[in-house]
């Protein structure tokens, strides 16, 4: 390496010393000719660095929540239901007591046949503001019983009571493990998720960019409390009712929870005035 880069020994043996040292490349000492020689291999493809603040002067306001799953205000689960923490089952199995066990608060995975789950975020629009667009992501699929990637399931989100749209999840996915669902959890049950985004405009409703319905923000009445109310479920009209799997940040292939952003804006002089 010293002679491919021109450089002094001692300098590229401190610098691979650093790179060793914070897990970047591994270092295996064999015998070699003279003494023992160091075979150096990179443990990484890439890197990504994120600077802080990058893009903040042309990023919309946003207000941001991360819920974590096990939060909810409300339920009402019907078999085949569930919970899971990162270390182990919840309850019993087909209980829907279980979704009232202190513990539930700890749940990286929830399931239901039928039913939903509702939560109540903070309302964290700035006094004045006006929100520009909502939006709710979350990993979610389908629930059969252990797993069936063909098994389609009409999951429909409300925010403050409102119907924002409905989207057909194709599966209850597994037989491979999700990125961060435990070892202990087995591969023959649900494992993974997909990673949905529903979204509210002045425009209407969207997911995933596609739009939905024709409901606006000002019919979510965001300014009218202090939280907003969230609920994940099945219609008992639902023409696919084929359950809901709800994943946390230590389950499934994305290590996020219930994330809600709202952008907003400061109404201009102009605008107040007409709303006078």
């Amino acid at each position: 390496i010293a002679e491919a880069m021109n450089m002094p020994h001692s300098t590229v043996s401190f610098n691979l010393n650093q790179l060793q040292a914070v897990g970047l490349i591994k270092v295996e000492v064999e015998p070699g000719t003279r003494g023992t020689q160091k075979l150096c291999a990179k443990r990484y493809d890439e890197l990504v660095f994120q600077l802080p603040g990058a893009a903040a002067e042309v990023a919309p306001d946003v207000v941001t929540v991360s819920m974590p799953i096990g939060s909810y205000r409300h339920v009402e689960a019907r078999p085949t239901c569930g919970l899971a923490s990162e270390t182990k089952i919840i309850g019993l199995l087909d209980d829907a007591r279980s979704f009232f066990e202190p513990e539930h608060l700890h749940a990286q995975l929830l399931w239901f046949g039928k039913g939903y789950v509702e939560y109540a975020f903070p309302n964290n629009l700035p006094f004045g503001a006006v929100a520009r667009s909502i939006e709710l992501s979350m990993e979610i699929c389908s629930e059969a019983p252990q797993y069936n990637l063909e098994w389609p399931s009409d999951i429909t989100l409300w925010i403050n009571g409102c119907d924002v749209g409905t989207w057909t999840s194709p599966g209850d996915m597994g037989g491979t493990p999700g990125l961060l669902t435990p070892s202990w959890w087995h591969e023959d049950q649900t494992t993974y998720g997909m990673l949905k985004r529903w979204s509210v405009t002045a425009q209407g409703s969207m997911i995933d960019g596609v739009a939905l319905l024709p409901i606006t923000l000002e019919q979510l009445n965001l300014n009218g409390s202090n939280h907003i109310k969230v609920r994940i479920g099945i219609k008992d009209d639902a023409r696919h009712q084929g359950g809901i799997n709800l994943f946390g940040r230590r389950f499934g292939n994305y290590p996020q929870d219930l994330v809600m952003r709202i952008a907003y804006e400061f109404p201009t002089e102009a605008a107040r005035a007409q709303t006078r």
